[in-house]
């Protein structure tokens, strides 16, 4: 690992004539992958605020410009990572209802993409993965409340792409997204990252011989 955070674009020294949104925009990134960063090699707990000034390359005069504390830097590292995250899954969807659909493709190839977005997600960014599964609960229980909310998301996903329609297939879609959850906290807790694609193919055959326990929409595939 560099000290300054890798995945976030240092501006140039000395006069760069840049507008002031720009930079503060360029420090705030910085700010927010140095503290995930830090906080995937040594926990939330052991991850001082120096730490994460000497990793971003900023003064702490500049940190507090922008953050009240580690927590509230925490919150924002949080949602910068669920909004990553979203945003992958909602790209994958979107390609889907803008793609002409392939012979035999079947309303269940949703969940597919949906769990590739997320597992690739992972995967990519497992720093950010750590943050908002992991080190999470180490915050308090106003981010432990966030967490719950990203997992009420995961469902609606779940729900939406396997056509939940009653409160049983709701409260189907919600055990299955628990137990993905759980499974996948598991694996990046203790740095099994490379790992985890290998439960992507299992939960989808376990939605597969669901019927329509999750929602309508396996009731229309075909299961040979």
């Amino acid at each position: 690992m560099t000290e300054v955070a890798g995945n976030a674009r240092q501006l140039p020294r000395g006069r760069h004539g840049l507008p002031r949104e720009q930079v503060v925009a360029s420090q705030r990134e910085r700010i927010l992958e140095a503290l995930a960063e830090a906080m995937a090699e040594n926990g939330y707990v052991n991850t001082s605020v120096a730490v994460i000034l000497k990793r971003a390359g900023v003064s702490r005069e500049t940190f507090y410009e922008q953050f009240r504390s580690k927590e509230d830097c925490f919150e924002a590292a949080y949602e910068h990572a669920v909004a990553g995250m979203l945003a992958r899954i909602d790209a994958a969807v979107g390609a889907e209802a803008e793609a002409v659909p392939e012979p035999g493709a079947k309303k269940s190839d949703r969940m597919r993409r949906i769990l590739d977005a997320y597992f690739e997600g992972l995967v990519v960014e497992p720093a950010h993965a750590r943050l908002f599964l992991v080190e999470v609960y180490a915050v308090g229980s106003k981010a432990i409340a966030g967490r719950a909310r990203l997992l009420e998301l995961f469902v609606g996903l779940i729900a939406d792409a396997l056509d939940a329609r009653t409160p049983a297939q709701r409260f189907a879609c919600q055990t299955f997204a628990a137990a993905v959850g759980a499974m996948v906290t598991g694996r990046i807790a203790v740095g099994d990252v490379e790992g985890l694609p290998a439960l992507k193919e299992p939960l989808l055959e376990l939605i597969a011989r669901s019927g329509d326990l999750y929602g309508e929409a396996m009731a229309g595939d075909s299961t040979d």
